[in-house]
């Protein structure tokens, strides 16, 4: 059944799926999107303040991406975009063999506009690793469509 804007409340929480990133995931990403040392070279990566080959955090939005897309569909809404995130904030970095899953939090609502057919929603993100650490947190508005017979007549 699908779920319009006006079925979603704040507070209303649920959890994403699982991603798990490989080190062929991370060198692939750094070397076209983010070629920085610690992304493509184990031993420079070991000298650097993260310790170790880790993922760009543009990789690490882009796989929250995926989990909360995916969630949102198994969710039945139907998203018409984001139109913002006002926060994003990397807490730690993503190694080759994380698992990353996420909880999302619906913080507010707003109808954007009868004439567009959607309203937004407020949501915080948290992204997880396997030891259940936030990785990245964020906050974005998004788009949700608006069921016809509610505003019709």
């Amino acid at each position: 059944m699908t779920r319009y804007w006006q079925d979603i409340q704040p507070g209303e929480q649920f959890e994403t799926g699982q991603l798990s990133i490989s080190k062929q995931d991370i060198l692939e990403f750094a070397a076209e999107f983010d070629p920085q040392p610690y992304h493509l070279d184990s031993d420079a990566a070991a000298d650097s303040i993260f310790g170790g080959l880790c993922a760009s955090g543009w990789q690490v939005a882009a796989l929250m991406m995926r989990l909360l897309t995916d969630s949102l569909h198994r969710q039945a809404l139907p998203i018409a975009g984001i139109s913002a995130v006002p926060v994003m904030r990397w807490k730690m970095p993503v190694f080759a063999d994380d698992t990353l899953s996420a909880r999302v939090t619906v913080t507010g609502r707003e109808e954007t506009s009868r004439l567009s057919g959607s309203g937004s929603l407020d949501l915080d993100v948290v992204v997880f690793n396997q030891h259940s650490k936030a990785v990245i947190e964020l906050s974005a508005r998004l788009l949700v469509a608006i069921e016809e017979t509610a505003h019709a007549g």
